[in-house]
Formats: structure tokens, C-alpha cells, sequence
């Protein structure tokens, strides 16, 4: 498999109680979801709360996940940035670490036009020389959205092989990328459509059922209909908090979390437990 196909995971990263990040525990989890669905791990994105983590931590992360984990399955490690340079850097380290690709995310905050986009995935691609770049286009939380004629101008770019859409209202097939569901609740309708999977969240508790949405087309619709509401719960406050309480409540520890971030509180786990407990999802898990 190319390395933007199939049921990726965005992991996230345990930390330890004093908020070091737990490195035993991160091995642990991603063999946990590779043992339960995942054909691949995305570390340090979003989900694994990279903006509170040092180029130390984050690099280091993915080096580690790399290096242990990297024969059996697909790292694509989260190196996007809204400085260039910064982006450069985290880049070219991750594939000296030996990623199988990297996951840019659209430059945040300061809001650069079609230009300054174009710009910016040119030199990433650069730095990042014949590992495949994934580019992460979510409105959402950067405030720049790349429509399909500018994802169809940055596929032109050599090295540039594919897209994380989080923009569920844009989902399509891009000519010359491949593209990857980067919502849950749209990672059937993306493999509907001919993309290549999805880079998910909820896969950390549900795991087999969506890696099946994958291999047995012909039920992919009716699981998909029956995961809705855990996809929700795993969003029902800032994420990855929900995710995080789910795989507590499925006996893995995966310590707390970093500030601004915090813990669900105990209506918030009340209603996470609720969904898993309906969906049969706190027994019988496979141990990672």
C-alpha cells in the first residue's frame, strides 16, 4: 500500500502524570491500534497535540514511533507549521527519521493568500525531497480553507502526493491527489467517492469495525450508519479529550492532558461511557 491509503489512525500522545511525554506508553498505543484495525499511524498532529509540544518532543515522537514501529505499519508524522521555516525543519527531520510521508497542515493564524499557500507547500515539498507530502486542509482551526482548484495547483508540485480533507462540505476527488477523509463521519463517503481512507480519530476505540468499512465495501454503509454517535462522542469537547477517556475506559492509560486542554469532566464521560458501553466497545478489545 502507498502510504496515504487505507485506515490511518491519528494517535494520540500519553503523557506521564508530572506531563512528560510517556514514551513506552506511546509504542504501547500504537501497537494497540495496529492490532485493532489501524494500517497506519499519523503521530504528532492534532490528535497527538503537537502545539504544546516542544520540536524536541514532537521529533522525538516520531523518531521513536518510527524506529519501533515503522516495520510493521505506515508513520506519517504531523510536520506543518504556519513559519516556513519552522515547517522546513520539522520536514526534513521527520524523514531523516524515516517517516513514510509527512502530514502538512495549511499555515494557521496569519493567513497567507493563494500565493503565500502555493509558496509555502513548494518549499515543504523541497525539504522533504522523495517522502510523499500529505497536505491538511482544515478551515476549521487554521481559518484558511484551500478550495479543489488550489488543492488541483498544489498537486502540481513534485512530491505532493495527496490531502486530509476536513472540509466535509468540499469533499472530492482532486485531480492528481489522493485524497483521505480527515472527518470521521465522512471517511465512507470519501472511500464511496474512490479516495484512498481516511486518517481518523474515532479508530482509536472502533477500530476493526472501520477498518472493515474498508475491506467489505458492501457493509461499509451500515456500519457507518451504526458509528455515528461515537464518531460525535469523540468530539463532544475539544479533542483529543474524548478519545482519551475512551481508551481509559478501555484500560489504557494515556495520562493527561496539556493546557490549554483538560480532562472531560463527569457528565462528558458519562455520555462517552454511555456510547461505548451500546456499542460493545468496553469489552473484549484486543490488548495492543
Amino acid at each position: 500500500m502507498r502510504p496515504y491509503e487505507g485506515l490511518l489512525t491519528a494517535m494520540v500522545t500519553p503523557f506521564r502524570a508530572d506531563g512528560s511525554v510517556d514514551e513506552e506508553g506511546a509504542v504501547a498505543i500504537g501497537r494497540h491500534l495496529l492490532a485493532n484495525g489501524s494500517h497506519g499511524l499519523v503521530v504528532a498532529g492534532t490528535t497527538g497535540e503537537a502545539a504544546t509540544m516542544t520540536d524536541e518532543e514532537h521529533l522525538g515522537l516520531i523518531a521513536l514511533i518510527a524506529k519501533e514501529l515503522g516495520d510493521e505499519c505506515v508513520v506519517i508524522g504531523g510536520t506543518g507549521s504556519n513559519d516556513t521555516r519552522h515547517a522546513i525543519h520539522l520536514t526534513e527531520q521527520a524523514v531523516a527519521a524515516g517517516v513514510d510521508a509527512v502530514l502538512s497542515v495549511t499555515p494557521y493564524y496569519n493567513k497567507p493568500n493563494r500565493r503565500g499557500i502555493v509558496a509555502h507547500f513548494t518549499e515543504v515539498a523541497k525539504a522533504a525531497g522523495d517522502t510523499p507530502v500529505v497536505l491538511y486542509n482544515i478551515p476549521g482551526r487554521t481559518a484558511v480553507n484551500m478550495p479543489p482548484d488550489l488543492l488541483a495547483e498544489l498537486a502540481q508540485i513534485d512530491g505532493i502526493e495527496a490531502v486530509k480533507q476536513a472540509n466535509s462540505d468540499e469533499l472530492q476527488l482532486i485531480d492528481g491527489l489522493a485524497v483521505l477523509a480527515g472527518n470521521d463521519d465522512i471517511y465512507a463517503r470519501c472511500l464511496d467517492i474512490g479516495g484512498t481512507g481516511g486518517i481518523c480519530v474515532a479508530s482509536h476505540v472502533a477500530g476493526n469495525e472501520m477498518r472493515r468499512m474498508y475491506d467489505e465495501p458492501d457493509a461499509r454503509g451500515e456500519i457507518d450508519a451504526a458509528l455515528q454517535e461515537v464518531y460525535a462522542a469523540m468530539f463532544l469537547t475539544a479533542s483529543p479529550a474524548p478519545v482519551k477517556a475512551a481508551l481509559k475506559m478501555q484500560g489504557h492509560d494515556t495520562g493527561p492532558l496539556r493546557l490549554p486542554l483538560v480532562e472531560c469532566d463527569e457528565s462528558e464521560r458519562t455520555a462517552i461511557h454511555d456510547v461505548l458501553s451500546r456499542h460493545g466497545l468496553l469489552a473484549g478489545v484486543t490488548a495492543g
